[in-house]
């Protein structure tokens, strides 16, 4: 392989001479051989969008000359456009700040960028960090690009899908809003209602994370930018906070606005933990959702069978014709996931000291994973099975007809006591609700047919 020497404050650096990170980038490479999980590529693109959206502010501010800012705006666009993802190599594994991303970044614009002014046929050249960091701190624009990548992954991704699946529940629901069938609580038999109201229930759960998620991204949009190493703003413009967040705005098509307090954008990530709550909340209701649907379409001859879901592979290598219900558990393993990073979420948020909390690459990496689990599974979910979903009717009024439960439309007839009566010895002599209660002398075939409607038992009022 052929190398070239690139230097920083502690001497040379041999690079990879294909590569156009630096001597900084190549010592956290070297420095940290933890893992394999590498800083999500949404974090490095949001960094580009910051660092062009800082140089279009520093410029405007007299504070860069326009050719260093179309420089650094240049090398930055194939940054966000996904053409230089090769060039970021650091894992999530390193120091608290973010500091090695920060600087991988600034280095690979610095080259980029350098390259197109000599193009351009400038003899000015891009520093990482007199020119590209220009006005910023790891400090200030590492969370500054956790928000940003927060905003559009949720907003882009993770609520729209959610959307899509709630739409096709609210068909599902319409759909089968008159298929009775029998309701279940503790596992056990209940009363009944209809297959549109079982999954009216579901759908309300993708309408209310939705609320949830969408009420508290708007503190997602608080920007740290402009409190460099503290919160002070030291070597910053005083204007320069609202121009780069004006900028970066522009930029991501998003509504962001400057923090009103640095110290506290620095140190909490408490807005972080809030949202990603609300994306525990989600994979709680998904979770119930898929274990609803994989119970309902169990068997198909020895569970419930109340729904058929679609065929998609072949479950098992042993038993032939076995089909399982891959989709749901798909759902539920992600949904396991998303717990255990909300989990490292808050207790990452939890520590740091005194102005920096310094375990922002895991909150990141943590976050943007749950929201690729969730969107992605969501869709999955959706197209491969949800739209699928249709009721076995007959399996649904066998079990319906055979309810013992069906007997508490009488409690207001001939009282709790006798109709439980009439449920024991049905189920005691095999028998079906009416025989017992005909037998018993407590009603006559005619009374009972009046009073129990199941039907009439999914709308009581």
């Amino acid at each position: 392989m052929d190398y070239r020497i690139e230097k920083d404050t502690l001497g040379d650096m041999k690079v990879p001479a294909d590569k156009y990170w630096g001597a900084q980038t190549q010592r956290s490479k070297e420095n940290f051989p933890i893992g394999g999980e590498k800083m999500p590529v949404e974090v490095t693109r949001a960094l580009a969008i910051l660092k062009k959206a800082a140089a279009k502010a520093n410029h405007e501010l007299d504070l860069m000359s326009k050719q260093k800012a179309d420089a650094i705006g240049y090398a930055a666009d194939q940054i966000i456009s996904g053409e230089l993802d090769d060039h970021f190599p650091l894992v999530v594994w390193q120091t608290g700040s973010g500091t090695q991303s920060n600087m991988n970044v600034n280095e690979v614009i610095a080259h980029v960028g350098s390259e197109w002014l000599k193009e351009q046929g400038s003899e000015e050249t891009l520093h990482p960090n007199d020119d590209v960091n220009k006005s910023q701190s790891s400090n200030d624009t590492f969370p500054t690009a956790m928000h940003v990548a927060f905003v559009l992954k949720l907003e882009d991704q993770v609520l729209p899908a959610a959307k899509t699946l709630k739409d096709t529940l609210k068909a599902k629901m319409d759909a089968f809003q008159e298929v009775v069938k029998i309701g279940r609580t503790h596992l056990q038999d209940a009363t009944p209602l209809t297959l549109g109201q079982e999954i009216s229930g579901w759908h309300r759960m993708l309408e209310k994370s939705e609320t949830m998620i969408s009420e508290n991204i708007k503190y997602l949009k608080d920007l740290a930018i402009g409190g460099t190493a503290v919160g002070t703003g030291l070597n910053a413009h005083p204007d320069f906070s609202e121009a780069v967040t004006r900028a970066i705005s522009q930029e991501a098509g998003k509504t962001f606005q400057s923090a009103p307090n640095k110290f506290h954008a620095l140190t909490s990530h408490d807005d972080t933990v809030q949202v990603h709550g609300a994306l525990k909340g989600l994979a709680a209701d998904l979770m119930k959702i898929a274990n609803d649907v994989r119970w309902l379409a169990s068997g198909p001859r020895s569970g419930i069978g109340e729904i058929t879901i679609p065929a998609n592979e072949p479950g098992s290598s042993i038993m032939p014709g076995k089909v399982n219900p891959t989709q749901p558990e798909a759902v539920t393993l992600a949904a396991t996931q998303v717990m255990g990073n909300d989990a490292a979420i808050g207790f990452a948020a939890s520590q740091g000291n005194f102005e920096l909390n310094v375990f922002k690459p895991v909150i990141a990496y943590n976050f943007l994973q749950s929201c690729q689990l969730l969107a992605d599974s969501m869709s999955s979910f959706n197209e491969r099975c949800v739209q699928g979903i249709e009721p076995n009717y007959e399996r649904i009024d066998d079990f319906l007809r055979n309810s013992l439960m069906l007997v508490t439309a009488l409690n207001p007839h001939i009282g709790y006591e006798n109709a439980a009566k009439i449920a024991k010895k049905a189920f005691e002599d095999d028998t079906t609700l009416k025989e017992a209660a005909v037998e018993l002398d407590l009603l006559t075939e005619e009374e009972f047919e009046q009073y129990v409607n199941p039907k009439d038992m999914t709308h009581p009022n």
